[in-house]
């Protein structure tokens, strides 16, 4: 007898059947099932006018999916992380395949890089986060706002009725949808922080789910990437601890190197002239770690002058969930105190955020 189908929920967008296409060949190749793609609407892709930042916060492509999956339309669903609540569901098993890259591209019409394009040039982005960088970057441009998919957003600087000069894009959704043609230059990260989670996918099934079927269990570890797990958890945290959404013109970007977790993040005012940074770094050896949280307000175009070195020692306690790793306690508490380094620098006074979000663990005294 053929075992059923397993039913794969993602959004219907190119990138998003796309992204849900290439899970759905590996949960085939880890357990020998067939997958078939199941669409779902969200409000996100409904509304294709209104900007992100007034759409209705966190969450705006993922609640219908979350709960197409908790109704038991399909058994697994596919997500972009940056996406995704920060909020812990305690209900979902959620793990993280390996990262794209996390970089932001610059598609111009003539190839240009972002020193190179001339005064007034015309730059579109649907992403406060991307609009405030570039602001600061190159205040002379004209940040302009687009909502649409990536085909939508590239027509309107290659397209017959072109309009802009260039484009910022994700270079995970131009690779996925093999579009790497159009990028005219990869952003350095530490220049345009990338949004917590981007380039990361979350892969979702039902707790009860997982521990009724061992095929299940066994497809979803064989997709987890650690390393991409301890990265987007850092940078969420941050997420999380400020409580902020797509609207916030915030960039986190964690990365791995000889064994420590490193992780930058970055708040603005929209405009772009105000700028705080915080840098920290852990050792990922062992369950204790020492952490130093380095934080600058650079201020391009403004008058901040802050220069401040945050150093703390941390111990950090037995997991209350026997399943959590050491490694994620880190890569949470770093991502904490980075939030916090940038709050005590007057972060939410910039962006007017929200504070921590509901179920946010403290980080331990």
């Amino acid at each position: 007898m053929t075992a059923r189908a397993w039913r794969l929920g993602t959004r219907g967008s190119a990138l998003a059947r796309s992204q849900s296409s290439q899970v759905a060949r590996q949960l085939e190749a880890a357990t020998g099932r067939p997958v078939e793609l199941v669409i779902i609407h969200s409000q996100g892709d409904q509304d294709r006018s209104t900007p992100l930042d007034q759409l209705g916060g966190v969450g705006v492509f993922t609640v219908a999916i979350r709960q197409a999956l908790r109704d038991g339309a399909c058994d697994v669903v596919v997500h972009s992380l940056k996406d995704l609540p920060t909020e812990v569901a305690p209900d979902l098993v959620l793990v993280t395949p390996p990262r794209e890259d996390c970089r932001d591209a610059l598609c111009s019409r003539d190839g240009r890089g972002l020193d190179d394009l001339p005064r007034g040039a015309r730059v579109g982005t649907g992403s406060p986060r991307r609009a405030a960088q570039l602001r600061a970057l190159r205040p002379d441009l004209d940040v302009v706002g687009l909502r649409g998919n990536v085909d939508t957003r590239l027509a309107r600087v290659f397209g017959p009725v072109a309009d802009i000069d260039a484009v910022v894009l994700a270079v995970a959704g131009l690779t996925r949808l093999g579009r790497t043609d159009a990028i005219a230059h990869a952003l350095d990260p530490a220049l345009m922080m990338p949004a917590p989670g981007q380039g990361a996918l979350a892969v979702e099934a039902r707790g009860d789910a997982v521990a009724a079927d061992a095929d299940l269990a066994a497809a979803l570890a064989a997709l987890h990437d650690p390393a991409t797990g301890w990265a987007v958890t850092a940078e969420r945290a941050v997420l999380r601890r400020l409580g902020a959404g797509c609207s916030a013109p915030l960039g986190a970007w964690a990365r791995i190197e000889e064994g420590h977790l490193l992780l930058s993040a970055v708040v603005m005012g929209l405009d772009g002239r105000d700028e705080l940074r915080a840098d920290g770094d852990m050792s990922l050896e062992g369950a204790t770690a020492g952490d130093v949280v380095e934080l600058g307000a650079l201020g391009r175009g403004g008058d901040a002058d802050v220069d401040t070195t945050v150093a703390a020692g941390i111990g950090l306690p037995s997991p209350t969930d026997e399943d959590e790793s050491d490694e994620l306690l880190v890569a949470e508490m770093l991502g904490h105190d980075v939030a916090e380094a940038l709050l005590e620098a007057g972060a939410a006074e910039i962006t007017g955020l929200a504070g921590p979000a509901a179920g946010f663990r403290e980080r331990p005294a």
